[in-house]
């Protein structure tokens, strides 16, 4: 339950983020939504439409999120390897998943167009952002020049979802890491 002094529609949106990631759409209710949020009933009608706009609110502040920490890492210092290799290794939250790829798995919002939008927006981003940092690798000589930066984009940003599912079955973050391990690796630098 929220005790700062957020407003009413804040914490309905940051409550409904919490329990998207914990539980899932259908997992959601709305009594939970606001027991969270520490709203009154007529709380969440008064500031949205309904359950399915909340959901849509709390998922696009989810998705800007991930977004903007992705970008931290991959805009700070260093050569393109250093980049992707601060945004692999990036503080996350292992055990609980990646709170914009478990929506992947959640079929209320993978059939709704307008829920999985943001989703899919963010997904594609972020592996845009991966593209350009390695084509600016290949320019600089430290990733071979036949490397597909699209096809490497991708495989990264899947060694971070698979990563989330490997630590999830393990119980272990150690099955996170070891996979970003093996990614690095492939990924080293070219030596002359």
């Amino acid at each position: 339950m929220y005790t700062d002094p957020m407003s009413t529609s804040e914490r309905l949106i940051e409550s409904t983020r919490d329990l998207l990631w914990e539980r899932g759409y259908v997992g959601t209710s709305p009594k939970a939504i606001l027991e969270r949020a520490g709203a009154g009933q007529g709380s969440m009608y008064h500031h949205f439409k309904g359950k399915p706009d909340l959901a849509l609110a709390a998922i696009r502040r989810t998705a800007e999120q991930l977004r903007a920490a992705a970008e931290r890492s991959l805009e700070g210092p260093g050569t393109p390897y250093e980049r992707i290799e601060a945004y692999l290794r990036r503080e996350r939250e292992v055990l609980r998943g990646c709170p914009v790829g478990r929506l992947t798995m959640d079929p209320d919002v993978i059939a709704s167009d307008e829920l999985r939008a943001p989703v899919t927006e963010t997904l594609a981003a972020i592996r845009e952002r991966l593209a350009g940092i390695v084509e600016e690798g290949k320019r600089q000589g430290q990733f071979a020049p036949e490397l597909d930066a699209e096809r490497a984009a991708a495989t990264i940003l899947a060694t971070v979802q698979g990563g989330y599912v490997l630590a999830r079955a393990a119980g272990s973050p150690a099955a996170f890491d070891a996979a970003v391990d093996g990614l690095l690796a492939l990924l080293a630098p070219r030596t002359a």
